[in-house]
């Protein structure tokens, strides 16, 4: 069963179940935090984080915890560069690529009549992590898609680096019991204090 908001709020994580992984894995690193907090910096909060994914992704082990802030940075710096409407180095571009590349899946038949279903077989024989690839392939989609991606927003509050997709137009908080719930709390505070 997918994990929810508030069982990653739960977890540790202020930000979770977005219809992309690739987005909860950008949202684990708290950029506007001095100094940067890193939401996945033990093995701990890795296992755990990858725990909550697990109904989302393939494979079963989670990648290495440097494969994981790797792949996090290059996803970063892609939608940042996105929502600053700058061109990314495109080194970023190729590594993306790369880890998508790593895992190539192919199509496969399981079972046999009414209990026929399609499935993907991912291949890792190619030394790559088959829930990295999958995660880069969203990503992947997402920055071919103007449509879509013309929905990924960075969360209104200046304080935070939270970015997500804004399936209704007036979604512009990161979660609206974290920074949504702070502006209310700071409008009321001003209404009162008049």
């Amino acid at each position: 069963m997918v994990a929810t908001l508030s069982e990653f709020q739960a977890a540790g994580f202020p930000m979770g179940a977005e219809p992309l992984v690739a987005l909860d894995l950008v949202d684990t690193q708290a950029l506007c935090l001095d100094p940067v907090q890193d939401l996945l910096a033990d093995e701990a909060a890795h296992a755990k984080w990858w725990a909550l994914q697990a109904d989302r992704l393939p494979g079963a082990a989670p990648p290495t915890m440097s494969a994981t802030r790797r792949l996090r940075t290059v996803l970063r710096e892609l939608f940042d560069a996105h929502l600053t409407q700058r061109t990314p180095d495109p080194a970023l571009i190729a590594d993306l690529n790369a880890v998508a590349a790593a895992v190539p899946t192919s199509p496969r038949l399981d079972g046999w009549g009414a209990g026929a279903r399609a499935g993907v077989r991912w291949h890792d024989d190619y030394n790559g992590h088959p829930a990295l690839a999958a995660i880069a392939g969203e990503a992947i989609r997402l920055l071919a898609d103007q449509k879509r991606l013309d929905a990924l927003r960075a969360c209104a509050n200046q304080a935070c680096s939270m970015v997500f997709l804004a399936e209704n137009r007036r979604r512009v908080w990161c979660a609206a019991n974290v920074c949504g719930n702070r502006a209310r709390v700071a409008r009321h505070y001003e209404r009162t204090r008049a």
